[in-house]
């Protein structure tokens, strides 16, 4: 996720995030009751989650494959976090039927799977490998992804016991999963962004699928 800017307004509490009215088309987190701005995602990182987003829903129904879902997870003062991607358990989907916004509160079940793809930058870096991580562990989010184009590693992040066990993929490894354990790309084949760069059948179709099918 890209580099975040603060926004110099009081900080909020919890209810009043939810309630604060967005005239513009700008994505917010919350993070310590500060209200912070996320700018536009790269055109890289677009790619990339475009490309997991359409192998996801190869894997596990179309309503469970969600962006643009908040999760309020636990700090020092209210704080929302908006991944790039996540996967629902079937309990974390029920209960944000009806609801007028896609934000899963604490008193609600977390999902199955969460995805952050890094940007450059140290401040990036450090939250999604630190601030994220142990905020998702706090969660119970079963899996955490950090999806790292600098890199060219895929960090699968495991829960057991109350903490993240971590597992990097990278080059010709295949992402392991226990959550979508049909997933079938392997490491490289997520940073390749010319499809004709790699021998993949299935991400060649994939990505000359019409954008419109992600909605269907």
């Amino acid at each position: 996720m890209s580099q975040a800017t603060s926004s110099k307004t009081k900080l909020l509490t919890f209810e009043e995030y939810l309630a604060y009215s967005n005239d513009a088309d700008t994505r917010y987190e919350l993070v310590d009751g500060e209200l912070v701005e996320m700018p536009p995602e790269s055109e890289e990182n677009l790619e990339i989650a475009r490309k997991s987003l359409l192998e996801l829903i190869r894997h596990v129904s179309v309503e469970r494959v969600a962006w643009g879902t908040e999760i309020e997870v636990t700090g020092r003062r209210a704080r929302c976090r908006l991944p790039d991607l996540l996967v629902h358990t079937e309990a974390s989907k029920a209960a944000l039927a009806g609801s007028s916004r896609a934000t899963l509160t604490r008193d609600m079940p977390p999902p199955a799977l969460v995805i952050e793809i890094v940007s450059p930058g140290k401040a990036n870096r450090d939250r999604d490998y630190r601030y994220k991580h142990t905020e998702y562990a706090a969660r119970e989010i079963v899996e955490y992804w950090i999806v790292d184009p600098e890199e060219q590693r895929v960090t699968v992040c495991q829960w057991v016991d109350g903490q993240y066990e971590d597992t990097v993929y990278a080059g010709a490894d295949q992402i392991q999963s226990s959550v979508i354990p049909s997933f079938a790309f392997t490491s490289a084949e997520i940073f390749c962004l010319n499809p004709k760069d790699t021998d993949s059948t299935a991400l060649k179709s994939m990505l000359a699928a019409p954008p419109d099918c992600i909605s269907q």
